[in-house]
């Protein structure tokens, strides 16, 4: 069953189903993501033959062999052979039907030559594009892929329509689990994050503790094995996974990272962390009232599930086996899982925040995220994770509770006399976002959202 991407699937399903110019698209994102199922879907539509090619990692010619062998099977004709990919091309014109060719994991038929050769290659195809064909260019090499965007690549201004697939945010995560509560469907997200492949794997009629024991301690563990052989292998060579695990455990700035792997070479952490950044493994954050201050600049895991693992898991391989899953669950997850679930729930509600004002439902927001402060009167700084910018410099500040239990008033009361013992900071608004909603109905001033709110 085919689940959320509907703005993607009715972009790519329009640039389909019309002839009036040429298409070109580009879909990219990180492996198993679910790019070759939103294609797929796509082309259920498409009123021709479809060939769907996966490159594979061989040679140039290899790699076009395999591809002529896709073009026969599709047309359901003995395997043909062609000088090139343009007399292949020549032959798809000559046919009176309409074609979608698909070719998938790009990047391996790219690096088969030198650079921009084979992308020189694709633009004259691309050009010469014959008018009943339709070409659709696939890659889970994020690095790779972005080159084909850039302004000095062959193949700059060559699409029709570009498509980066990202992970689901936590409502498209819980699609997969609607049956839920909601204090499980944040935990899921939490834990598990947003990737596809990954939430189509979970035992949703399992509880999160044995979804986690079962799927990402053992070692031949479906979701860890997701982790260790796909989600770091285009990265393994190229970065000190210390990094990964310094972040995951609380490490934000670039010095607290230098310090903790040990680094005296600057220049090489710069450059590690900027392929991670590339490949969107981590993201650069800052305050939303100190943008561009690189003083305040931080660095996060961007997936939930990398961050747990990272958090948890990372290096203790030798532990799990020697001790078990259950024990180690109970030694070393147990007692740390609520706070971790509750520092992710504030990404959620940011998350949240970023929906309703696509949605138009929050007209006046100018910009979300953390909020740092100085408090000259008591010589103390801090930072607030979930706040909104309204226009007018003015902010409203949301503290998130991940409880099991309704949020009582005189609990928000208590929030709300720490944050104005804080000088200079300018309140427009104080939220609260409980997972287990509130003991009171009056508002009493403040900006209330339970669990339930964040699923409608």
């Amino acid at each position: 069953m085919f689940i959320g991407r509907e703005k993607e699937l009715k972009q790519l399903t329009a640039e389909l189903s019309g002839w009036k110019r040429k298409t070109a698209v580009l879909v990219y994102g990180k492996r198993r993501v679910g790019k070759s199922t939103l294609i797929k879907e796509a082309a259920k539509g498409f009123d021709g033959v479809v060939i769907n090619h996966m490159c594979v990692s061989s040679t140039f010619e290899g790699n076009l062999e395999l591809i002529y062998r896709s073009v026969s099977e599709a047309l359901s004709l003995p395997n043909m052979r062609f000088e090139s990919l343009f007399a292949m091309m020549d032959y798809l014109k000559s046919l009176d039907r309409k074609i979608l060719l698909i070719i998938d994991e790009y990047p391996y038929l790219k690096q088969t030559r030198k650079k921009n050769e084979v992308d020189l290659y694709m633009q004259t195809m691309i050009d010469r594009l014959p008018e009943n064909v339709k070409l659709i260019l696939c890659g889970s090499y994020i690095t790779i892929m972005k080159e084909l965007l850039t302004e000095g690549n062959p193949l700059f201004g060559r699409f029709s329509l570009i498509q980066h697939i990202h992970d689901f945010d936590y409502y498209e995560a819980s699609l997969f689990y609607p049956e839920l509560p909601v204090k499980d469907k944040i935990a899921f997200f939490a834990v598990f994050g947003g990737c596809p492949y990954v939430l189509e794997n979970l035992n949703t009629d399992a509880s999160l503790q044995e979804n986690i024991q079962n799927l990402l301690l053992p070692e031949t563990g479906l979701i860890r094995s997701h982790i260790e052989n796909i989600m770091l292998k285009e990265i393994q060579k190229n970065f000190d996974a210390r990094i990964l695990e310094a972040i995951g455990n609380g490490k934000k700035k670039y010095t607290e990272i230098r310090e903790q792997i040990g680094s005296t070479e600057t220049g090489l952490l710069d450059k590690q962390l900027k392929i991670l950044l590339d490949m969107e493994t981590v993201q650069k954050t800052e305050p939303i009232n100190r943008r561009n201050d690189k003083k305040k600049q931080f660095y996060e895991i961007m997936d939930n599930l990398m961050r747990f693992y990272f958090s948890f898991i990372f290096g203790k391989a030798g532990t799990i086996a020697r001790i078990g899953e259950e024990q180690f669950y109970n030694r070393n997850i147990a007692s740390s899982l609520t706070q971790f679930i509750s520092r992710r729930l504030e990404g959620i509600a940011l998350q949240y925040f970023h929906r309703m004002s696509v949605l138009g439902k929050i007209p006046d927001i100018e910009d979300f995220g953390s909020y740092w402060y100085d408090d000259p009167a008591t010589k103390t700084n801090g930072e607030f994770d979930c706040v909104l910018k309204r226009i007018g410099e003015q902010y409203d500040f949301y503290e998130c509770k991940y409880y099991d239990r309704p949020m009582t008033l005189e609990e928000c009361r208590q929030e709300q006399a720490q944050l104005k013992t804080i000088q200079g900071i300018q309140v427009s608004g104080i939220g609260f976002v409980c997972s287990g909603g509130f003991a009171f109905t009056d508002p009493n001033g403040f900006i209330l959202l339970d669990g339930e709110q964040l699923y409608l």
